[in-house]
């Protein structure tokens, strides 16, 4: 890529112009008649330079403060390649002052830019995602407008980008390159129209939800569930991360066990001193089957699925110690380790029928009043809040009760306020399991429910 992409120049600045719409470009009048959606091709601007020195990020940080309304973010990541989640590129665009693409690598951290907009309004999409890595560099939003939960409030059936811009803003956008290696330098300019057009229309985009929102009464909800993701604790580091190996389930033997997990954090300081995703070196499932077949010399390992390429021969050695170390561990892990969460729900039928009454009766009747508010059930009440409130009850079931168990769980106000009451009488008056429960009529999980987002 030729290097009038990067910020050597003085006159780095974007150019300002106004935004195009749907409603302002040449295609008005066919997209109205026809539904003829606008293909998203090209930033307003043209592909701006990327910032890449301290003057340049000076530049940046004096243009966004002098901006005016809400400022539209974006980071992206090189996950699967490079080790961590940290952000390779920070797009912003906010009115009067145009499109900025910095690259955070050779700086400290985004401080400057941060400090630039304080007291301003962040549109992110799917907020949680990039919030970790822009707290990374210093950044965090003091107010916060999350497209893609917005959307989610709002009812609408696709809450992807794309599929957002192209249902309420009449345009298309491609999407080909989110999963690229945001690590690579420099980075092509393709890939920086890409980035520069995720963050294009999120100011109208905010305005268009925000409508739709004070259209169905929604914008007292909407607030809470923004502020609520703004203030979240960014996740603490896992107790024992080796755990969230992929396949894990399929080793009970403790020694096996200890095995994994020397294959594991050997793997993950490797990853870490070359800068490189963990999964790239060895795959989980080269780590379980090596735990299951526990080979002792170099062809016996090169045989297992997983360990392949002149990368495997290499660190080959490595791999043979770890396994011989965990093997002659000490301290086995124990296959499961105790937790404060319910078991799963196709065992309560056994476990604590009453428990599985009461939670049969009141998923159905949450799911009817998410329906009746148009919005995904998850949204209306976090799936692992309703387990455990359902699995471990308060002694005297009372609405006032059901609403502090609720608050402390981290439930937001507006959620209580729907939901306390149909707890209340489900749980008071839970219907009868079957006559003969089994795992089939117990109540189940769906895949959005195994990860609830708070």
């Amino acid at each position: 890529m030729s290097s009038h992409l990067f910020d050597d120049a003085a006159d780095a600045e974007p150019a300002h112009s106004p935004a195009i719409t749907p409603e302002n470009s040449p295609a008005q009048d066919v997209l109205a008649s026809e539904k003829i959606l606008v293909p998203l091709t090209e930033p307003q601007d043209g592909v701006p330079l990327v910032i890449n020195t301290p003057a340049g990020l000076e530049r940046a940080a004096a243009a966004l403060a002098g901006g005016c309304g809400p400022a539209a973010v974006d980071a992206e990541r090189a996950s699967g390649f490079r080790y961590g989640q940290r952000a390779f590129l920070v797009q912003i665009r906010r009115e009067g002052a145009g499109t900025w693409l910095i690259d955070p690598e050779p700086f400290p951290d985004l401080k400057i830019i941060d400090e630039a907009l304080a007291g301003v309004e962040w549109i992110l999409h799917a907020a949680s995602q990039d919030l970790p890595c822009l707290a990374e560099q210093g950044m965090w939003p003091d107010r916060l407008f999350d497209t893609e939960l917005a959307a989610r409030l709002a009812g609408l059936p696709r809450v992807g980008l794309a599929a957002v811009i192209e249902s309420q803003l009449g345009f298309t956008l491609a999407k080909e390159h989110s999963a690229a290696d945001w690590s690579t330098r420099p980075l092509p300019e393709p890939w920086l129209r890409y980035a520069a057009l995720d963050v294009e229309v999120l100011a109208e985009l905010r305005a268009k939800l925000g409508d739709l929102l004070e259209q169905q009464g929604k914008m007292e909800i909407a607030a809470q569930e923004f502020e609520h993701v703004r203030t979240s604790p960014l996740a603490e580091p896992k107790a024992d991360p080796w755990r969230r190996t992929s396949g894990l389930h399929q080793i009970r033997d403790r020694r096996q066990l200890a095995v994994v997990r020397q294959l594991w954090y050997e793997r993950e300081d490797l990853a870490q001193r070359r800068d490189v995703a963990p999964g790239r070196l060895i795959p989980d499932a080269a780590i379980v089957a090596a735990a299951k077949a526990l080979p002792a010399t170099v062809p016996e390992l090169l045989g297992i699925k997983g360990f392949y390429g002149r990368a495997a021969q290499k660190e080959a050695p490595r791999w043979l110690r770890c396994i011989a170390e965990g093997q002659r561990s000490t301290d086995l892990p124990v296959p499961q380790v105790p937790t404060n969460a319910p078991p799963p729900p196709r065992t309560w039928a056994e476990k604590d029928p009453a428990a599985a009454a009461r939670l049969l009766t009141a998923r159905p009747r949450i799911a009817q009043r998410a329906d009746a508010l148009n919005m995904p059930v998850e949204n209306l009440l976090t799936p692992d809040y309703l387990r455990r409130i359902a699995w471990k009850p308060p002694v005297e079931i009372t609405p006032e009760n059901i609403t502090r168990e609720l608050t402390q769980l981290g439930a937001r106000p507006w959620q209580i306020a729907q939901v306390s009451a149909i707890l209340t009488v489900a749980f008071l008056d839970p219907e009868p399991l079957p006559a003969k429960a089994t795992a089939e009529s117990t109540p189940r999980i769906s895949p959005s429910e195994e990860s609830p987002t708070g």
